[in-house]
């Protein structure tokens, strides 16, 4: 059977791109957690009787799950995991963040068929982890093996890899595929107003990846169907040719991404920028620095987006690759992670209250207070019966 040609006009892509979105989160409950930010957050304010601790008012990630995470390279070339999806980022309760992802491990836990005792440790241990970064001088938690041979893996790939992975092997052009998509003639329009040739090569400046003697231009662009909760919503993939005054070129990929509106609920009187690609930039800078400093808002298509420069060391955490004898050690690390970017926004006095406020209610018997226990597992069963109801909703994609 011919394979069908992707589909170059917007108007056509929207029901192709419902039907694997939700095709993608019917393929276990974690992945449904992953995919439906907004029923978190629904969840969470349906629930009028909980009580969270408030802490200091940050920016926090908004979509805390595993797989938003992972190693990105900074300016200075180092590789480290980091948050690296900041859509739905805003200033807000950083307890947000932290049960977010405590129910995003509880669930790869669960999928992982893994006894109801590791989800326990492991909601321990990524507290333990994450209240670590909020001592006075705080030891980093080591990364746990499988977490080491990611960075490695990161460290390792080459642009040679990326090419490999993402474009064509016999000229600088992005291949048309299940992946990449051909660009309606308004979306072509409307790169090459974002990305005019007077002001490339600045940008590419400003994003450490071509020097002031060197000539950019746009090699080729594409629809990019990437994501889970993201799919369907305009993203390109932007492939910048680079040439140096002996004619030696290579190239460089940008990722554009639509910027909506978060989800996650913010703190009352924040200060945000309000366009929401300004918002996502900001946050960004904040929570990671080393991958804010690569990114840039822009509008395009009258609508925010961000334009972020596309590294071969940029890969996620699959928790679905995650071994699951090393679940607790990557539950400490990751719950450093998040407190190291948490802690690095707040003042010293905050820090010291809010890690008070953590070990409130806390049970002689495990590490983790009843209040972050409870919402993670009340979040864990609203997710799983939201699982349910969406495979019986879409049994017909689904078994397509």
């Amino acid at each position: 059977m011919a394979r069908r040609a992707p589909p170059s006009r917007p108007s056509d892509r929207a029901a192709i791109l419902t039907r694997r979105r939700r095709r993608k989160m019917a393929r276990s409950a974690h992945a449904y957690v992953r995919g439906n930010t907004e029923r978190f957050y629904e969840w969470l304010q349906a629930d009028t009787q909980r009580a969270l601790p408030g802490g200091p008012s940050i920016w926090i990630c908004g979509d805390c799950h595993v797989g938003n995470l992972g190693p990105v390279v900074d300016g200075d070339g180092r590789v480290g995991i980091v948050i690296r999806d900041l859509d739905q980022a805003v200033i807000g309760n950083p307890a947000h963040d932290l049960i977010r992802l405590g129910l995003s491990l509880a669930s790869a836990c669960r999928s992982a068929n893994l006894p109801g005792a590791v989800s326990v440790r492991v909601v321990d241990l990524l507290l333990n982890g994450y209240v670590k970064a909020f001592k006075p001088r705080p030891t980093p938690v080591q990364a746990p093996g499988a977490i080491e041979t990611l960075l490695k893996r990161a460290i390792d790939r080459t642009w040679k890899q990326l090419v490999r992975d993402h474009l064509s092997h016999t000229k600088p052009k992005i291949p048309h595929g299940p992946r990449f998509w051909p660009l309606s003639r308004l979306e072509q329009r409307a790169i090459a107003d974002a990305l005019p040739a007077s002001s490339l090569g600045s940008l590419a400046e400003q994003l450490g990846i071509a020097t002031p003697d060197e000539t950019v231009t746009v090699a080729d662009a594409a629809y990019w169907v990437k994501g889970c909760s993201s799919l369907g919503r305009p993203r390109y993939a932007v492939l910048l040719a680079i040439s140096d005054p002996m004619g030696r070129s290579r190239l460089a990929m940008l990722d554009i991404k639509d910027a909506p509106p978060a989800a996650a609920p913010r703190s009352e009187g924040a200060s945000m920028p309000r366009d929401n690609a300004e918002r996502v930039v900001t946050a960004a800078q904040a929570l990671s620095p080393g991958l804010g400093n690569r990114m840039r808002a822009l509008r395009m298509l009258d609508r925010p987006m961000v334009l972020r420069e596309l590294a071969p060391e940029d890969l996620k955490i699959e928790s679905d690759h995650l071994p699951p004898l090393a679940m607790n050690a990557i539950a400490a690390y990751l719950g450093w992670v998040l407190g190291e970017s948490h802690a690095r926004q707040m003042s010293a006095d905050e820090r010291k209250q809010w890690r008070g406020r953590l070990r409130q209610s806390r049970s002689t018997r495990v590490d983790t207070p009843s209040w972050l226990w409870q919402a993670i597992v009340d979040a864990l069963a609203s997710h799983e019966r939201g699982y349910l109801q969406h495979c019986r909703r879409h049994i017909s994609i689904i078994e397509s």
